[in-house]
């Protein structure tokens, strides 16, 4: 998966940086992420917000933990999004995942850093000899997960370029910034199991996720989105709940993200 940078992705700390392919577990990742210091060593130049890759130092005797870092200030504004709310979404969306078990997010957390507040997230790398166009052409089960955490995100941005295949056969989702919109937008290139029932562990999955809208995901949501959005994500669990499939397209606005890769 190519990326672009406005300088090399280096730094003196590369030779002691953990191995990207094997990411830390989710608690570890939290409390590096929060408890370092964050150092820039590049920008992904092909993102639409300013979005640096970091190195988290966290002293002279651990290793360094690599990041990816959105400050707030550096959002391009959006017609049908609040501005300065990006950030809060892909930590939303983290908490989201979090709450199915799937393991789909990368740790993220909002932090301040080098250009201010915003999302540092656990840097993901994929597997290089994954073909992520094949996986979507071919209904690769393992995108249902995805398909099932973007209908409920209401994830309005789902795109080839933020899946993450990697080499134990997980796939991470990245990229959630217009996630969780009050009104339904959402946008993917994940249709092949469109009007579809959902599995029974899926619909486990979905129950659990609207128990957890009544405890502590709807808390840490609640802190992370306006009061018409969790509502709306409530709304769009319940509706998942009683149709048990997955969404069919809107006819009426845009149903695939461009570019879709």
């Amino acid at each position: 998966m190519e990326r672009h940078w406005s300088r090399p992705a280096t730094s003196v700390r590369a030779a002691t940086a953990i191995r990207t392919d094997e990411p830390l577990l989710p608690k570890a990742a939290i409390e590096a992420l929060q408890g370092g210091r964050l150092e820039i060593i590049g920008r992904l130049t092909d993102a639409s917000n300013a979005t640096f890759l970091c190195d988290v130092d966290l002293g002279e005797d651990a290793e360094a933990v690599r990041a990816v870092y959105k400050p707030t200030r550096g959002e391009r504004p959006l017609d049908d999004f609040p501005t300065g709310t990006l950030a809060n979404r892909e930590a939303a969306a983290f908490a989201l995942s979090e709450a199915t078990g799937w393991s789909i997010v990368p740790p993220t957390i909002l932090r301040d850093g080098p250009l201010g507040r915003g999302m540092v997230q656990l840097w993901i790398e994929p597997d290089p000899e994954a073909d992520v166009i094949e996986m979507v052409t071919t209904d690769d089960a393992r995108l249902r997960r995805i398909c099932v955490f973007d209908a409920l995100a209401n994830n309005a941005d789902r795109k080839g370029g933020h899946l993450l295949p990697m080499g134990d056969g997980h796939i991470y989702g990245v990229d959630h910034g217009i996630c969780f919109a009050a009104e339904p937008k959402l946008r993917t290139i994940l249709w092949a199991w469109r009007g579809q029932a959902l599995s029974d562990d899926e619909m486990a999955v979905v129950r659990l996720v609207s128990d957890a809208l009544d405890a502590e995901l709807g808390q840490r949501l609640a802190a992370l989105l306006s009061p018409a959005e969790l509502a709306a994500t409530k709304r769009r669990v319940s509706a998942v709940l009683g149709s048990g499939r997955f969404p069919q397209p809107d006819p009426h606005r845009p149903a695939v993200p461009w570019p879709p890769f």
